[in-house]
């Protein structure tokens, strides 16, 4: 099979998702009670036909690594006049890749799911909305051109409403999935506005065609720098949202009242995913604004420092994790925009199997704690009432140690290798983002290890009966509630055990198991390829380099001295993560003590040690969200609500107020006239002949005015006009004679007829 012949197939990779959730959709629709009982078959089908889909993204990759190169594979041609929409599908290394990461953590993320949501009604449901995504973002993925991207764009962000408010009846969950759609189509409308700028500016929507033009006309200084800068901007606020980058971010963190296998796809391989790949796929654009690339740069610094920050004291378990993707996007971000495209995309990867392991995990623990505190997630997602869970969960505990171990940035894990290429980047453009970044990874390093810390090590805190506190959280009114009050629904749930040891969390089955534990295997290994003497760092397709390179790592001869230099180079901040590891090891590993029957005053002592007062400031700031969220409530939400207040009184007492004022007049005047009218002919034909009278009056005395002679003038003009007003005068006195005829005469008539018939 040649590689012309496979380009054709490439159309398989997003069709076989679309297929499996039209068909699921489908049958739900017109089968809802027989597709419901059909779970398993359902699964099977739908995982299946996602298998294919990676099947047919690996085949295409290796046929693509024995001869490189760009393809493009188009259906239709929309031609008019000078414009011309080729629709179709585009096959490089990057779509290759991306392809590869979106099936293959899709795949793992759906086996996952059979048996997170084997207990849920909507189970068919979800399935038909987690193949929607993916196949729209493989669509997203393989799009030729902008509108094609655009349109893929807009059901990525819709199938992220359907997930996120997957629980609807719950209402935090459908006021997260509004919040997400809403900020995003702010995005998506600068997003829009940017495309119809690229093509006023270019005249086409093909990505290698525009970019190859764009570079044409700014060499010969044909575009205005302040346009063009404008409309990158606008290009870049797309991202921005879907991205969940400052000041657009608000969105993520709600977004984790969805099921948590969807927050792993969401967080790893398909929608935050897909703003760091546009930016790639026009980064030939970008890059020769200087200007845009600087904007874009800062906005991924700020957001990486600000996610971390934020991310310090969350004691929800999703949250501090989503938390963390918006601070590991923002390196992706910031290394775009100062250039370093090939590092942005490795960490892409890398990042991708290390959340998507570490999603997983938590949604293992809070299926797990589900059985234990009941199934709202104030109580199934908070840390404060873990711990220990290592000893009960040991699969769990080890898998999600590891992908902590790789978003610390410790090596040899995957996250490591990139995120150093990343600060080293940097340092070398900005010392100021330099020194953000590597900040960033000492915080990062902390967080991290915070929630695994409270998370699986200490003692399990939910069931004590006497615990008043734990780290940074003086009350636990939930527990005492649960064990002290009785009144909750839960403890029903928990007195149903007979054996108190049934009261721990128990380890997931092997099907929840089994994508955690393959997930472990990238995330250890595949930043090792980062290494690799042989992979073009100066190439867009860093990805596809280091996939097709990692069979020769074990033939490398330069491979053990490449490591060394790079673990040398990268001292500075793997000193950094180190000492973020080593406080949060100091701070969150004495959850024995806080246990016990102790009060709060120790915990107080012990907070002494990393200074109170910042601790209170950064304890604050995290779970007060940095108070942008009250910042956007203050200022933006009640603004508009202000605004659309004025609006709404403009629009009903002046316009609405003239027009119904004009049709209330003319309703009055109508009534006040019906009033004083009896519908007699007669009564109108005095009226009329009053009124001829009066215009006649006028004219007569106007001329009595105007002339010495007005009689003789008037007899005059009379025998001098022509025949047509003699005519005219006519036809104007025979209507009126008609009417007299009819006014008097007839009704006279008709008065005296009824006389008659009424005197016999």
């Amino acid at each position: 099979m040649t590689v012309e012949l496979s380009t054709k197939y490439a159309c398989f990779i997003p069709l076989c998702p679309l297929v499996a959730s039209c068909s699921t959709g489908s049958l739900l629709f017109l089968f809802p009670k027989t597709t419901r009982s059909l779970r398993r078959p359902c699964a099977a089908f739908n995982i299946s036909l996602l298998a294919a889909a990676m099947f047919v993204s690996f085949s295409l990759f290796w046929q693509q690594a024995a001869t490189p190169s760009i393809q493009q594979y188009l259906w239709i041609r929309i031609p008019k006049s000078d414009f011309c929409l080729n629709i179709g599908f585009a096959i490089d290394p990057l779509t290759l890749a991306m392809s590869i990461l979106v099936t293959t953590v899709g795949f793992l993320v759906m086996v996952y799911s059979d048996s997170y949501m084997c207990h849920d009604q909507g189970y068919a449901r979800f399935y038909a909305y987690l193949n929607l995504f993916i196949a729209s973002m493989l669509g997203l993925v393989l799009s030729p051109n902008l509108i094609q991207i655009y349109i893929f764009w807009e059901l990525v962000g819709m199938c992220s409403y359907l997930l996120i408010g997957f629980w609807f009846t719950r209402s935090s969950a459908a006021n997260a999935s509004q919040k997400a759609f809403v900020t995003n189509r702010i995005g998506d409308f600068g997003l829009l506005l940017g495309v119809s700028g690229v093509y006023w500016i270019t005249g086409s929507f093909e990505i290698f065609e525009l970019c190859d033009r764009f570079f044409e006309l700014s060499s010969s200084n044909a575009i205005n720098p302040i346009f063009a800068n404008t409309v990158a901007l606008l290009l870049f606020i797309g991202p921005v949202a879907k991205s969940a980058q400052f000041p657009l971010h608000v969105w993520l963190p709600d977004a984790m009242e969805g099921p948590t296998p969807i927050s792993a796809l969401i967080h790893a391989a398909t929608m935050v995913a897909a703003g760091i790949f546009l930016i790639a796929r026009i980064f030939n654009f970008i890059s020769l604004l200087p200007l845009t690339m600087s904007a874009i740069s800062w906005v991924g610094g700020i957001t990486t420092l600000l996610g971390a920050t934020l991310a310090l004291a969350q004691k929800d378990l999703k949250r501090g994790l989503a938390y963390s993707t918006m601070s590991q996007l923002g390196y992706m971000v910031l290394a775009l925009g100062i250039g370093a495209s090939q590092s942005a995309l490795f960490h892409l990867i890398t990042h991708a199997y290390s959340k998507a392991l570490s999603f997983l995990g938590s949604g293992s623990v809070i299926h797990a704690m589900e059985k234990v505190v009941g199934y709202s997630p104030t109580r199934s997602q908070n840390m404060f009432l873990m711990g220990g869970l290592r000893k009960r969960m040991p699969y769990t505990g080890i898998t999600f140690l590891l992908g902590t171990l790789s978003l610390s940035g410790i090596p040899p894990f995957s996250c490591f290798w990139s995120k150093d290429q990343i600060i080293a980047e940097s340092w070398l453009r900005s010392p100021y983002l330099g020194l953000l970044t590597s900040i960033t990874a000492g915080l990062t390093a902390f967080y991290t290890f915070r929630i695994y810390l409270l998370t699986f090590e200490g003692n399990f805190r939910a069931n004590q009966k006497n615990h008043k506190g734990c780290v940074l959280e003086p009350e636990n009114r939930v527990i005492q509630s649960l064990f002290e009050k009785g009144k909750s629904q839960n403890e029903k749930t928990i007195q149903s055990y007979p054996d108190r040891n049934q009261l721990y969390p128990q380890e997931s089955n092997f099907c929840m198991l089994l994508p955690m534990i393959i997930l472990a295997i990238p995330t250890i290994f595949v930043g090792l390829k980062g290494v690799n003497s042989i992979m073009n760092l100066g190439s867009l397709d860093l990805l596809f380099d280091w996939l097709n390179s990692l069979p020769s790592i074990s033939r490398d001869t330069k491979y053990i001295e490449n490591l060394i230099d790079i673990l040398k180079s990268s001292a500075p901040s793997f000193s950094l993560s180190l000492v973020g590891v080593l406080i949060s090891i100091k701070a969150f590993n004495q959850t024995k003590e806080f246990t016990d029957t102790k009060s709060f005053e120790e915990l107080k002592s012990i907070n002494k040690n990393f200074s109170k007062n910042f601790v209170v400031f950064f304890r604050n700031w995290s779970t007060n969200r940095g108070y942008i969220d009250y910042y956007y409530d203050i200022y933006f939400k009640q603004g508009v609500l202000s605004l659309s207040s004025l609006v709404s009184y403009f629009d009903q007492w002046i316009i609405d107020g003239f027009t119904n004022g004009t049709g209330a007049s003319s309703f009055f005047a109508g009534e006040s006239l019906r009033r004083e009218k009896n519908g007699r002919i007669s009564h109108h034909l005095l009226g009329l002949l009053i009124g001829i009278g009066l215009l006649v009056s006028l004219f007569l005395f106007q001329l009595l005015i105007s002339q010495s002679r007005p009689c003789r003038k008037l007899l005059l003009s009379f025998h001098e006009a022509p025949i047509r007003v003699h005519f005219s005068r006519l036809f104007f006195i025979f209507p009126i004679s008609i009417y007299l005829l009819f006014a008097f005469f007839i009704p006279q008539r008709q008065r005296k007829i009824s006389l008659r018939s009424t005197r016999r």
